[in-house]
Protein backbone atom coordinates (compact mmCIF):
# COMPACT_ATOMS: atom_id res chain seq x y z
CA UNK A 1 0.00 0.00 0.00
CA UNK A 2 0.88 3.19 -0.86
CA UNK A 3 0.13 6.62 1.18
CA UNK A 4 1.63 9.18 3.74
CA UNK A 5 1.30 6.33 6.47
CA UNK A 6 3.42 3.64 4.42
CA UNK A 7 5.79 1.95 6.42
CA UNK A 8 3.85 2.12 9.96
CA UNK A 9 2.52 -1.19 11.65
CA UNK A 10 -0.78 -1.49 13.30
CA UNK A 11 -2.55 -3.80 15.23
CA UNK A 12 -6.56 -3.77 15.42
CA UNK A 13 -8.23 -6.38 17.79
CA UNK A 14 -11.83 -7.13 17.03
CA UNK A 15 -14.39 -4.26 17.58
CA UNK A 16 -17.27 -2.54 15.69
CA UNK A 17 -17.67 0.85 15.32
CA UNK A 18 -15.22 3.75 15.54
CA UNK A 19 -12.10 1.28 15.99
CA UNK A 20 -12.81 -0.92 12.91
CA UNK A 21 -13.51 2.42 11.01
CA UNK A 22 -10.04 3.89 12.58
CA UNK A 23 -8.41 0.90 11.73
CA UNK A 24 -9.84 1.24 8.02
CA UNK A 25 -8.72 4.79 7.74
CA UNK A 26 -5.46 4.29 8.75
CA UNK A 27 -5.32 1.28 6.30
CA UNK A 28 -6.34 3.72 3.67
CA UNK A 29 -3.64 6.10 4.00
CA UNK A 30 -1.00 3.17 3.81
CA UNK A 31 -0.52 1.44 6.95
CA UNK A 32 0.26 -2.17 7.29
CA UNK A 33 -2.62 -3.07 9.22
CA UNK A 34 -3.41 -6.47 10.77
CA UNK A 35 -6.88 -7.09 12.17
CA UNK A 36 -6.92 -9.71 15.04
CA UNK A 37 -10.33 -11.71 15.04
CA UNK A 38 -11.35 -14.67 17.15
CA UNK A 39 -11.35 -18.00 15.95
CA UNK A 40 -14.11 -18.79 13.56
CA UNK A 41 -14.83 -15.03 13.05
CA UNK A 42 -14.16 -15.10 8.81
CA UNK A 43 -16.41 -18.32 8.63
CA UNK A 44 -19.61 -16.60 10.38
CA UNK A 45 -19.64 -13.49 8.10
CA UNK A 46 -22.68 -12.84 6.17
CA UNK A 47 -23.42 -11.33 2.88
CA UNK A 48 -19.62 -11.55 2.10
CA UNK A 49 -16.45 -9.43 3.53
CA UNK A 50 -17.22 -6.63 5.68
CA UNK A 51 -16.14 -3.32 3.53
CA UNK A 52 -14.90 -1.50 6.95
CA UNK A 53 -12.10 -4.51 6.99
CA UNK A 54 -10.64 -2.88 3.52
CA UNK A 55 -7.08 -3.29 2.78
CA UNK A 56 -6.06 -5.48 6.12
CA UNK A 57 -4.66 -8.73 7.03
CA UNK A 58 -6.65 -11.14 8.95
CA UNK A 59 -5.56 -13.24 11.83
CA UNK A 60 -7.55 -15.11 14.28
CA UNK A 61 -6.51 -16.16 17.92
CA UNK A 62 -8.09 -16.68 21.07
CA UNK A 63 -6.38 -14.54 23.65
CA UNK A 64 -7.49 -16.69 26.27
CA UNK A 65 -5.22 -19.77 24.87
CA UNK A 66 -1.39 -19.39 25.73
CA UNK A 67 -1.08 -19.82 21.62
CA UNK A 68 -3.02 -17.21 20.71
CA UNK A 69 -2.41 -15.37 23.33
CA UNK A 70 1.52 -15.75 22.30
CA UNK A 71 0.98 -15.19 18.56
CA UNK A 72 -0.69 -11.32 19.29
CA UNK A 73 1.11 -10.79 21.87
CA UNK A 74 4.52 -10.68 19.26
CA UNK A 75 2.49 -9.19 16.86
CA UNK A 76 1.85 -6.12 19.71
CA UNK A 77 5.56 -6.13 20.55
CA UNK A 78 6.50 -5.60 16.90
CA UNK A 79 3.59 -2.89 15.81
CA UNK A 80 3.92 1.11 16.01
CA UNK A 81 0.67 0.97 17.18
CA UNK A 82 -2.41 -0.91 19.21
CA UNK A 83 -6.35 -0.22 18.31
CA UNK A 84 -8.30 -1.94 20.94
CA UNK A 85 -12.33 -1.31 21.71
CA UNK A 86 -12.88 -3.02 24.77
CA UNK A 87 -14.03 -1.76 28.25
CA UNK A 88 -11.46 -0.61 30.94
CA UNK A 89 -9.21 -2.88 32.48
CA UNK A 90 -9.70 -6.00 29.77
CA UNK A 91 -6.46 -5.95 28.19
CA UNK A 92 -4.64 -5.75 31.86
CA UNK A 93 -6.67 -8.46 32.55
CA UNK A 94 -5.62 -10.57 29.46
CA UNK A 95 -2.12 -9.96 30.08
CA UNK A 96 -1.97 -7.44 26.93
CA UNK A 97 -1.97 -3.76 28.85
CA UNK A 98 0.09 -0.78 28.29
CA UNK A 99 2.66 -2.27 31.36
CA UNK A 100 3.23 -5.55 29.95
CA UNK A 101 4.48 -3.62 26.70
CA UNK A 102 6.74 -0.86 28.61
CA UNK A 103 10.19 -3.36 28.05
CA UNK A 104 9.07 -5.62 25.04
CA UNK A 105 7.60 -2.57 23.13
CA UNK A 106 8.64 0.99 24.72
CA UNK A 107 7.95 2.92 21.24
CA UNK A 108 3.93 1.51 21.69
CA UNK A 109 1.16 3.92 20.79
CA UNK A 110 -1.64 2.33 22.79
CA UNK A 111 -5.00 3.24 21.07
CA UNK A 112 -8.14 2.66 23.59
CA UNK A 113 -11.44 3.36 22.05
CA UNK A 114 -14.40 3.34 24.71
CA UNK A 115 -17.51 5.39 24.82
CA UNK A 116 -17.83 6.74 28.01
CA UNK A 117 -13.47 6.67 28.69
CA UNK A 118 -11.04 4.79 30.75
CA UNK A 119 -12.44 6.82 33.90
CA UNK A 120 -15.84 8.55 35.92
CA UNK A 121 -18.60 6.94 36.90
CA UNK A 122 -19.78 5.45 33.65
CA UNK A 123 -16.45 3.98 32.78
CA UNK A 124 -17.55 0.63 32.65
CA UNK A 125 -21.00 0.54 31.88
CA UNK A 126 -22.28 -0.44 28.39
CA UNK A 127 -23.71 1.82 25.63
CA UNK A 128 -23.91 2.66 22.23
CA UNK A 129 -23.75 6.30 19.92
CA UNK A 130 -27.18 7.65 20.91
CA UNK A 131 -25.93 6.90 25.41
CA UNK A 132 -23.01 9.02 24.61
CA UNK A 133 -24.17 12.14 22.87
CA UNK A 134 -27.09 12.17 25.19
CA UNK A 135 -25.02 13.64 27.89
CA UNK A 136 -23.45 15.83 25.58
CA UNK A 137 -26.36 18.43 24.59
CA UNK A 138 -26.40 17.47 21.23
CA UNK A 139 -28.83 15.12 20.75
CA UNK A 140 -31.24 17.22 22.44
CA UNK A 141 -29.74 20.05 20.31
CA UNK A 142 -31.12 17.91 17.24
CA UNK A 143 -34.44 18.07 17.00
CA UNK A 144 -37.61 20.74 16.16
CA UNK A 145 -39.74 22.57 18.76
CA UNK A 146 -41.90 20.58 20.90
CA UNK A 147 -40.65 17.11 18.99
CA UNK A 148 -38.28 14.24 19.82
CA UNK A 149 -34.50 14.53 18.51
CA UNK A 150 -33.64 13.27 15.89
CA UNK A 151 -31.12 10.37 15.16
CA UNK A 152 -28.12 11.67 13.40
CA UNK A 153 -27.30 8.55 12.39
CA UNK A 154 -23.86 7.12 14.42
CA UNK A 155 -21.76 10.00 13.17
CA UNK A 156 -21.70 12.00 15.75
CA UNK A 157 -20.74 9.81 18.76
CA UNK A 158 -19.24 6.49 16.99
CA UNK A 159 -17.58 8.17 14.06
CA UNK A 160 -17.02 12.18 14.49
CA UNK A 161 -16.46 12.38 18.05
CA UNK A 162 -15.00 8.35 17.96
CA UNK A 163 -12.80 7.30 15.29
CA UNK A 164 -11.24 10.28 14.28
CA UNK A 165 -10.03 11.51 17.13
CA UNK A 166 -8.62 8.00 18.03
CA UNK A 167 -6.55 8.62 15.00
CA UNK A 168 -6.01 12.22 15.87
CA UNK A 169 -4.74 10.51 19.19
CA UNK A 170 -2.76 7.32 17.26
CA UNK A 171 -1.09 10.15 14.61
CA UNK A 172 0.08 12.93 17.51
CA UNK A 173 1.69 10.18 19.19
CA UNK A 174 3.64 8.62 16.76
CA UNK A 175 4.55 12.19 15.47
CA UNK A 176 5.99 12.86 19.03
CA UNK A 177 7.39 9.79 19.77
CA UNK A 178 9.46 10.66 16.56
CA UNK A 179 11.51 13.07 19.21
CA UNK A 180 10.85 11.27 22.58
CA UNK A 181 11.26 7.78 21.17
CA UNK A 182 8.32 6.51 23.66
CA UNK A 183 4.89 5.50 23.11
CA UNK A 184 2.06 6.59 25.03
CA UNK A 185 -1.52 5.46 25.95
CA UNK A 186 -4.63 7.38 24.06
CA UNK A 187 -7.76 7.38 26.08
CA UNK A 188 -10.45 8.21 23.51
CA UNK A 189 -13.71 8.58 24.54
CA UNK A 190 -16.84 9.18 22.61
CA UNK A 191 -18.37 11.59 25.06
CA UNK A 192 -14.93 13.64 24.88
CA UNK A 193 -14.81 13.69 20.96
CA UNK A 194 -18.49 14.50 20.19
CA UNK A 195 -18.31 17.12 22.74
CA UNK A 196 -15.59 18.91 20.87
CA UNK A 197 -17.37 18.59 18.14
CA UNK A 198 -19.92 21.26 19.29
CA UNK A 199 -16.89 23.59 20.47
CA UNK A 200 -18.32 26.18 18.27
CA UNK A 201 -22.43 25.69 20.01
CA UNK A 202 -20.62 26.14 23.48
CA UNK A 203 -18.98 29.32 22.34
CA UNK A 204 -22.09 30.62 21.19
CA UNK A 205 -24.25 29.84 24.19
CA UNK A 206 -21.44 31.64 26.28
CA UNK A 207 -21.64 34.99 24.14
CA UNK A 208 -25.84 34.73 24.60
CA UNK A 209 -26.33 33.95 20.78
CA UNK A 210 -27.50 30.00 21.47
CA UNK A 211 -30.55 28.72 23.21
CA UNK A 212 -31.22 25.37 24.82
CA UNK A 213 -34.31 25.26 22.96
CA UNK A 214 -33.92 23.40 20.13
CA UNK A 215 -35.18 24.32 16.51
CA UNK A 216 -35.08 28.17 17.46
CA UNK A 217 -31.14 28.79 16.55
CA UNK A 218 -28.92 29.57 13.24
CA UNK A 219 -27.75 25.93 12.14
CA UNK A 220 -30.77 23.83 13.51
CA UNK A 221 -33.82 24.64 11.91
CA UNK A 222 -34.46 27.79 13.59
CA UNK A 223 -33.93 30.25 10.83
CA UNK A 224 -35.80 30.02 7.61
CA UNK A 225 -33.12 30.76 5.57
CA UNK A 226 -31.14 27.67 6.96
CA UNK A 227 -33.86 24.70 6.47
CA UNK A 228 -34.89 21.84 4.70
CA UNK A 229 -37.85 22.53 2.84
CA UNK A 230 -40.47 19.64 0.87
CA UNK A 231 -40.90 20.22 -2.78
CA UNK A 232 -43.72 19.30 -5.38
CA UNK A 233 -42.62 15.48 -5.64
CA UNK A 234 -42.40 14.93 -1.89
CA UNK A 235 -38.76 15.08 -1.77
CA UNK A 236 -36.29 17.67 -0.04
CA UNK A 237 -34.64 20.93 -0.67
CA UNK A 238 -31.41 21.49 1.31
CA UNK A 239 -31.20 26.15 2.19
CA UNK A 240 -28.40 27.33 3.51
CA UNK A 241 -28.57 30.98 2.33
CA UNK A 242 -26.72 32.61 5.87
CA UNK A 243 -25.26 35.63 4.06
CA UNK A 244 -26.89 38.49 2.82
CA UNK A 245 -25.29 37.99 -0.70
CA UNK A 246 -26.50 34.28 -0.68
CA UNK A 247 -29.89 35.57 0.73
CA UNK A 248 -30.42 37.66 -2.13
CA UNK A 249 -29.53 35.12 -4.34
CA UNK A 250 -31.96 32.59 -2.55
CA UNK A 251 -34.91 35.03 -3.11
CA UNK A 252 -33.99 35.61 -6.65
CA UNK A 253 -33.98 32.24 -8.08
CA UNK A 254 -37.60 31.37 -5.67
CA UNK A 255 -38.94 34.59 -7.65
CA UNK A 256 -39.64 36.37 -4.01
CA UNK A 257 -40.02 40.31 -3.69
CA UNK A 258 -37.94 41.09 -0.72
CA UNK A 259 -39.94 44.41 -0.12
CA UNK A 260 -42.71 42.01 0.53
CA UNK A 261 -41.79 40.01 2.91
CA UNK A 262 -39.79 40.33 6.65
CA UNK A 263 -36.06 41.38 6.67
CA UNK A 264 -33.94 38.27 6.76
CA UNK A 265 -33.09 37.96 10.70
CA UNK A 266 -36.31 40.07 11.51
CA UNK A 267 -37.33 37.04 15.17
CA UNK A 268 -41.13 38.18 14.86
CA UNK A 269 -41.71 37.61 10.78
CA UNK A 270 -39.60 34.81 10.86
CA UNK A 271 -42.80 32.21 10.92
CA UNK A 272 -44.38 33.95 7.98
CA UNK A 273 -40.59 34.40 6.42
CA UNK A 274 -40.42 30.67 6.54
CA UNK A 275 -44.27 30.27 4.94
CA UNK A 276 -43.02 32.04 2.43
CA UNK A 277 -40.43 30.32 1.65
CA UNK A 278 -42.24 26.91 2.31
CA UNK A 279 -45.17 27.53 0.10
CA UNK A 280 -42.59 29.04 -3.27
CA UNK A 281 -40.68 25.82 -2.94
CA UNK A 282 -43.69 23.45 -3.04
CA UNK A 283 -44.11 24.67 -6.33
CA UNK A 284 -41.64 23.05 -8.19
CA UNK A 285 -40.13 19.56 -7.74
CA UNK A 286 -36.56 19.05 -6.43
CA UNK A 287 -34.81 19.09 -9.47
CA UNK A 288 -36.13 21.61 -11.16
CA UNK A 289 -35.16 23.86 -8.14
CA UNK A 290 -31.80 22.18 -8.01
CA UNK A 291 -31.28 23.47 -12.26
CA UNK A 292 -32.53 26.65 -10.97
CA UNK A 293 -29.76 27.02 -8.36
CA UNK A 294 -26.77 25.06 -10.18
CA UNK A 295 -24.07 27.35 -10.59
CA UNK A 296 -25.26 30.30 -8.23
CA UNK A 297 -23.68 31.00 -4.88
CA UNK A 298 -27.41 30.67 -3.47
CA UNK A 299 -26.38 27.63 -0.88
CA UNK A 300 -28.90 25.37 -2.07
CA UNK A 301 -28.61 21.85 -3.50
CA UNK A 302 -30.58 18.86 -3.37
CA UNK A 303 -31.16 15.87 -0.75
CA UNK A 304 -30.31 12.75 -2.34
CA UNK A 305 -30.25 9.59 -1.29
CA UNK A 306 -27.44 7.29 -0.70
CA UNK A 307 -28.59 5.72 -4.54
CA UNK A 308 -29.07 9.05 -6.28
CA UNK A 309 -25.49 10.15 -4.33
CA UNK A 310 -23.89 7.12 -6.39
CA UNK A 311 -24.63 9.24 -9.72
CA UNK A 312 -24.18 12.78 -8.53
CA UNK A 313 -22.14 14.16 -11.04
CA UNK A 314 -19.68 16.31 -8.51
CA UNK A 315 -18.84 13.24 -6.29
CA UNK A 316 -18.68 11.31 -10.00
CA UNK A 317 -16.02 13.85 -10.97
CA UNK A 318 -14.15 13.74 -8.33
CA UNK A 319 -14.54 9.88 -7.49
CA UNK A 320 -15.74 10.16 -3.89
CA UNK A 321 -17.59 7.25 -4.00
CA UNK A 322 -15.66 3.74 -5.54
CA UNK A 323 -16.26 0.66 -6.41
CA UNK A 324 -14.11 -1.99 -5.13
CA UNK A 325 -15.19 -5.69 -5.23
CA UNK A 326 -18.31 -5.21 -6.40
CA UNK A 327 -19.44 -2.66 -3.52
CA UNK A 328 -19.65 1.31 -3.50
CA UNK A 329 -18.17 3.12 -0.95
CA UNK A 330 -16.55 6.15 0.07
CA UNK A 331 -12.82 6.60 -1.45
CA UNK A 332 -9.88 7.53 1.50
CA UNK A 333 -9.97 10.93 2.18
CA UNK A 334 -8.29 13.42 2.79
CA UNK A 335 -6.10 13.44 -0.16
CA UNK A 336 -2.05 13.85 -0.70
CA UNK A 337 -0.45 15.89 -3.19
CA UNK A 338 2.28 13.97 -3.02
CA UNK A 339 2.12 10.50 -1.29
CA UNK A 340 -0.99 9.95 -2.89
CA UNK A 341 -2.54 6.67 -1.38
CA UNK A 342 -3.93 3.85 -3.36
CA UNK A 343 -7.07 2.33 -4.27
CA UNK A 344 -7.72 0.02 -1.19
CA UNK A 345 -7.54 -3.49 -1.66
CA UNK A 346 -10.57 -6.12 -0.70
CA UNK A 347 -11.52 -6.92 2.95
CA UNK A 348 -9.41 -10.19 3.76
CA UNK A 349 -11.32 -13.35 2.41
CA UNK A 350 -8.51 -15.52 3.82
CA UNK A 351 -6.16 -15.80 6.93
CA UNK A 352 -2.72 -14.47 7.02
CA UNK A 353 0.26 -16.50 7.67
CA UNK A 354 1.33 -14.72 11.23
CA UNK A 355 4.51 -16.26 11.09
CA UNK A 356 5.20 -14.29 8.07
CA UNK A 357 3.86 -10.65 8.61
CA UNK A 358 6.40 -7.73 9.31
CA UNK A 359 9.60 -10.35 9.10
Amino acid sequence: MSGPLAGFRIVVLLSPGPTAHAGMMLADLGADVVLVARPGWLAQQVGGPDATRRGQSLIEADLKDEAGFLKVRDLIARADALLEGFRPGTMERLGLGPDDFTELNPGLVFGRMTGWGQSGPRALSAGHDVNYISLTGHLHAISRPGERPTLPLNLVGDYGGGSLFLIIGVLSALLERGSSGVGQVIDAAMVDGASMLGHWVWAMRARGRWSDEPGVNLLDGGMPYYDVYETADGKSLAVASIEPQFYKLLLEGLGLDPTSLPAQNDVSGREVLRDNIARKILEKTRDEWAEVFDGTDACVSPVLDYGEAEVDEHLLARQTLIDIGGVVQPAPAPRFSRTVASVPDLPPTSLSDVDSLWR
